[in-house]
């Protein structure tokens, strides 16, 4: 996690910031990680059962509903070139359904592939899957009865969690790290979401003790290493440490230069023998 936050420095609005709250989420898990000054806040860290692969099952399950002609053997390949190219988070799913059934031809999109067996040529309309799918993160029990909590309201719950002190921090600092953070309009969502939590809390605490709180700022923080953060903020951990360490060489490679220097300089032997003599 510390690592995803090295990484978010390239961000120009990010600097060298230390205290964040990591969103990691891949094929196989999402983690929500909370740091402070460079240190887990190991008690508040918590992981969610949706990833990368539960949109994949998803997105399966719902072409397998309407699109017979994908072949059975091909349908999970199917589903996660199609989430990997066209799935997106969109802001209200309500209007986004709306939007699809009043333009068909204007929002679905068609994918193609090749059946393996025949090697002849299959074409699928891809519709509310688009979506449907990454929607799961903000409203998980479309795809798992058993766990509701949403995203957003799981990275509020962990930030209210910590210390009082790193609180707002954490949430002007909420970082993106993996591959199933990459969907257009994730960014968006997630900040939307968690604000609006936030400015519930504040508006409650405003009506309870009479006095205006600061308002706090959510911000959610992307940029072009997302995919590869842990990666990327280790090179850039290790490069910066290489740096340290050749110019830790450097100095004590100069001292010892000038301390021979001296030590061969007859001037410095007369000086010596005069200081003894």
């Amino acid at each position: 996690a510390t690592l995803a936050l090295y990484a978010s420095w390239i961000a120009s609005d990010v600097q060298n910031m230390l205290t964040g709250l990591v969103i990691d989420s891949g094929d196989g898990v999402t983690h929500v990680v909370p740091v402070a000054e460079g240190y887990l806040i190991g008690s508040s860290i918590k992981h969610i059962p949706i990833s990368g692969r539960d949109i994949t099952y998803f997105v399966q399950t719902l072409l397998r509903e309407r699109e017979p002609t994908i072949p059975p053997e091909q349908s999970l390949e199917t589903a996660k070139a199609i989430k990997e190219r066209y799935c997106y988070v969109c802001p209200d799913i309500a209007k986004e359904f709306s939007k699809y059934d009043e333009d068909p031809r204007k929002n679905y999109l068609k994918y193609t592939g090749i059946n393996s067996v025949t090697k002849q040529p299959f074409s699928v309309d891809v519709g509310h899957e688009r979506f449907m799918g990454p929607e799961i993160f903000f409203q998980p029990e479309f795809s798992n009865p058993e766990y509701n909590t949403s995203l957003s309201k799981l990275v509020d719950d962990i930030i209210q969690d910590c210390p009082i002190d790193v609180r707002r921090k954490l949430y002007g600092n909420i970082v993106l790290s993996g591959g199933s953070t990459m969907f257009k309009g994730f960014e968006k969502r997630l900040k939307r979401d968690v604000q609006r939590l936030v400015d519930a809390r504040l508006k409650e605490s405003e009506e309870i003790s009479k006095h205006k709180p600061d308002p706090i700022d959510v911000k959610v923080v992307a940029h072009a290493m997302q995919r590869y953060a842990v990666w990327f903020g280790g090179s850039l951990a290790a490069s910066q440490l290489l740096r340290i360490r050749f110019a830790s060489v450097l100095f004590f490679h100069a001292v010892y230069v000038y301390e021979q220097t001296l030590l061969r300089n007859p001037k410095y032997d007369l000086i010596q023998t005069d200081a003894h003599s």
